[in-house]
């Protein structure tokens, strides 16, 4: 159990983050290095199902710790339940996806239990026997990848999208071990009323198509027709950073090497000119379509389809064909 390394699978309202699976396959590359296996552990109500698709992507075994107390996420609970396995099993390194709950969860776990933790990976390696974490540093202008030498087992977050979704094959299957944890309403602190959806949230990680835009539109007015776009193609909005510092659009929307990493079928850059930080955040996307009035610009490097013009001449003529082909 030692040299394991351990993948928390993350779900909301019993629907697993499909990223969750991306940690199934570096986590398997990684094991593979120590020479051991790949686990899955989660935490929850009922478990079952997700324990047979942790299994379908990769998973060697499944850990869990179920119970009524666990029906909705509360950080507090699931990090004295994620303590509780990993104390007791020890597994060489423990992966979570880099996002509010994986966030909350892996740094309560790491603080009760003296563990070492990595937050943002974008790059994870075997090096000499321990494991090398790469992240994005000085404001995403370089990288640093770093080996603890002192604190084990080793807990990293990894930013979504950083590495490929493994294969899935339905027919596998394994071993679920349930552990008996108790936890009772007065053990904890807080209490969940109501989950509240911000007006304002973008769910950039799980777009198929996301239309974003650059310095180059010149202004805030540029995302309201950006928008318009990505409604017509059922699309997600997003932005570079300098459209961001510039306060034309929120940082929600960035995209890059200080934001968030996709990979969506499509991306559309639009008044983007391709710095080296951006391309960080979206180059694995599957199709990239880039327009720019700059035929020099290094987006078209990385585009697998380019338009050179000005994006205001371009994109309202996009949004007329496409609303015309989609009947929208």
């Amino acid at each position: 159990m030692a040299n394991d390394v351990w993948v928390y699978i993350e779900h909301k309202n019993g629907d697993i983050s499909p990223t969750s699976f991306e940690l199934l396959g570096i986590g398997k590359e990684l094991a593979d290095g120590f020479g051991s296996q790949v686990c899955a552990f989660v935490i929850g109500d009922k478990v079952d199902d997700l324990a047979k698709e942790a299994f379908a992507y990769g998973a060697s075994k499944v850990f869990a710790v179920e119970g009524d107390v666990f029906k909705g996420f509360r950080g507090e609970a699931y990090a004295k339940a994620a303590s509780f396995l990993l104390e007791k099993y020890k597994p060489e390194v423990a992966l979570f996806r880099g996002t509010s709950q994986g966030v909350d969860v892996s740094a309560a776990a790491a603080a009760n239990l003296g563990f070492g933790l990595c937050t943002d990976s974008i790059g994870l390696a075997i090096d000499g026997g321990k494991l090398k974490m790469t992240r994005a540093a000085f404001g995403g202008n370089f990288t640093v990848s770093v080996v603890n030498e002192k604190a084990q087992p080793q807990i990293a977050t990894v930013r979504p999208k950083a590495f490929a979704m493994p294969a899935k094959d339905a027919s596998k299957s394994g071993e679920v071990v349930k552990e008996s944890f108790s936890l009772a309403e007065a053990d904890l602190n807080t209490k969940v009323l109501e989950f509240l959806k911000s007006a304002t949230a973008v769910n950039l990680v799980e777009a198929d198509i996301i239309v974003s835009g650059g310095r180059g539109l010149g202004g805030e007015e540029g995302f309201k027709v950006l928008q318009e776009f990505a409604d017509v193609l059922g699309g997600a909005l997003g932005a570079s950073r300098a459209a961001v510092d510039s306060n034309w659009i929120s940082v929600e929307h960035q995209v890059g090497q200080t934001g968030k990493t996709v990979k969506p079928k499509i991306y559309i850059a639009c008044g983007i000119s391709g710095a080296i930080q951006h391309l960080a955040g979206m180059r694995t996307s599957d199709c990239i379509v880039a327009i720019n009035k700059d035929p020099d610009a290094p987006i078209f490097k990385a585009a697998t389809f380019g338009i050179i013009g000005d994006y205001k001449q371009v994109v309202p003529k996009l949004i007329e064909k496409f609303k015309g082909k989609l009947g929208r």
